[in-house]
């Protein structure tokens, strides 16, 4: 059964998928990131890419569309000053220039409503070009 959430106008589906991908990821950590789309016709988040837990960050900035947008989480690792292991899970809104218009308007209306639904996130980035999501920015947030 899919989960619907509001955004501005109308409402969006996530799919059952999704979410249970995201549980995986959050919890048994099988997935290193997601990449979702909107099916604008049926007006339901879909799981577009899903990446192996030996899968790093440059392979998902590698699976996003350059024409077109997406969500993505990605889980990320890492090793405190005190030598604690670590993991948060980023939502990267990707909404590149040379997307259309109204995918730009959809997915920038649907992004709060989708946040809320994937509990568990602890940062967000928004990124027009692969620079604004460089895998420094990542690290800087965790510090």
């Amino acid at each position: 059964m899919a989960m619907a959430f509001k955004m501005a106008t109308t409402a969006m589906c996530l799919t059952d998928e999704c979410k249970s991908y995201f549980m995986a990821m959050k919890w048994k950590k099988v997935h290193r990131y997601i990449v979702f789309k909107i099916d604008e016709k049926s007006r339901e988040v879909t799981v577009d890419k899903v990446g192996g837990a030996g899968e790093g960050y440059a392979d998902l900035a590698a699976s996003l569309p350059n024409d077109d947008c997406r969500y993505a989480v990605f889980d990320f690792d890492f090793v405190t000053v005190d030598n604690c292991r670590k993991s948060k899970i980023f939502f990267i809104a990707w909404s590149p220039a040379a997307s259309r218009i109204r995918a730009k308007i959809l997915y920038a209306t649907s992004k709060d409503g989708l946040r809320r639904a994937l509990d568990g996130i602890h940062y967000e980035l928004q990124a027009t070009d692969p620079d604004e999501m460089g895998f420094d920015i990542i690290q800087e947030r965790v510090k």
